[in-house]
C-alpha cells in the first residue's frame, strides 16, 4: 500500500521544524560505552600517551554531540570543558559505589568484577555523567543517555535526581527512580524498587513530586515509595512490597505483614490433583 502523500507531508514538516536537528543515539551510546571502558576497563594499551588519546577522541565525540543541540560552538566547548573538568571528581564518586557494592553484596570478589559484570554499578555511572551533563542545562543528550541504561539494565534513573556518596544498586531490575528524587549517603536499594511521584499531571512538573530517603537507609525489593513531600528518615529499612505515602522516622523497620500457611500436601482435596 503506498503511503499517502498527506502523511508525507506532515512527517517532512515536523522534520523540517526540528530546532535540534539530527541527534545520533548511535553515536551517544558508543560515547557512554567507550568513556565507561577507558575509565574502568582493562585496555589492550593503558600507558597515559594512551589514555591522553583516549580522552582527546572522548572529548571531541561528545563536542560533536552537543553541536547537534546547540549551533553556538563557544557553549558546545563551554559544556565539553566543564564535563571533562568535573570527571575526576564523578570518577571518585563512581569508585565509591563500586566499593559499596563489593563491602556489601557477599557475591562480589573485587572491584574489577563489579566494573565488569554488575548492571547496578553501569546504571549509577551512567547516572553520574547523565546528571552532570543535566546540571549543565545540556538539552536532550542527558535523557538520551540515561535512556541508554535503562534499555540496557532495566534501571530506570531520572539524570534530574539526586544521589549521594556510596550509592549502591543490587540486581536493579525494574527499578525507577524520578526526576526529584534526593537519596543521602550511603544508600542501598534493590530490585523493583520504585521511587515515584503520587500525581504526574503536568502542571506539577516544576513541583517537588518525588521523595527524600536520608542517608544509611535500605529499600528492599519491590518496595514503593511516592510523594514529594515523603522523607524516610535515616537509618531506617524498609521492606520488601511496601506501599508508602507518608514520612518514616529515623531508625524505623516497616514491613509488610502476610501470612503463608503450609500444610501437608497429602492430605488436599482429589479435586486439587491436576495436570497442565
Amino acid at each position: 500500500m503506498a503511503i499517502s502523500n498527506h502523511l508525507i507531508q506532515k512527517i517532512h514538516h515536523t522534520k523540517q521544524n526540528n530546532i535540534h536537528g539530527f541527534f545520533d543515539k548511535i553515536k551517544t551510546k558508543k560515547w557512554v560505552k567507550e568513556l565507561y571502558e577507558v575509565l574502568f576497563l582493562p585496555q589492550n594499551d593503558n600507558t597515559e600517551e594512551q589514555l591522553e588519546k583516549d580522552f582527546a577522541t572522548l572529548q571531541r565525540t561528545l563536542s560533536e554531540l552537543i553541536n547537534t543541540i546547540t549551533v553556538d560552538k563557544e557553549e558546545t566547548q563551554f559544556h565539553v570543558n566543564r564535563f571533562f573538568e568535573a570527571l575526576p571528581e564523578l570518577y571518585d564518586q563512581l569508585v565509591l559505589d563500586a566499593k559499596s557494592i563489593l563491602e556489601f553484596d557477599p557475591a562480589a570478589d573485587s572491584l574489577d568484577e563489579v566494573y565488569l559484570a554488575y548492571p547496578g554499578f553501569f546504571a549509577t555511572y551512567v547516572y553520574r555523567i547523565s546528571h552532570q551533563l543535566w546540571n549543565q542545562e545540556v538539552k536532550i543528550l542527558p535523557r538520551v543517555i540515561s535512556e541508554y541504561a535503562h534499555s540496557k539494565t532495566g534501571i530506570d534513573i531520572h539524570p534530574g535526581a539526586v544521589i549521594g556518596a556510596s550509592f549502591f544498586i543490587d540486581h536493579g531490575t525494574g527499578i525507577v527512580i524520578g526526576e526529584t528524587t534526593i537519596i543521602g549517603n550511603h544508600v542501598k536499594i534493590y530490585q523493583g524498587v520504585t521511587l515515584g511521584a503520587l500525581n504526574v499531571s503536568k502542571e506539577k512538573a516544576n513541583q517537588k513530586r518525588h521523595p527524600n530517603i536520608e542517608d544509611d537507609v535500605i529499600i528492599y525489593s519491590g518496595a514503593t515509595i511516592l510523594g514529594g513531600n515523603t522523607t524516610i528518615g535515616r537509618e531506617s529499612i524498609i521492606g520488601g512490597n511496601v506501599w508508602i505515602t507518608q514520612d518514616v522516622p529515623a531508625q524505623s523497620l516497616v514491613f509488610h505483614k502476610s501470612e503463608i500457611k503450609i500444610k501437608d500436601n497429602s492430605s488436599l482435596p482429589e479435586s486439587l490433583n491436576f495436570v497442565i
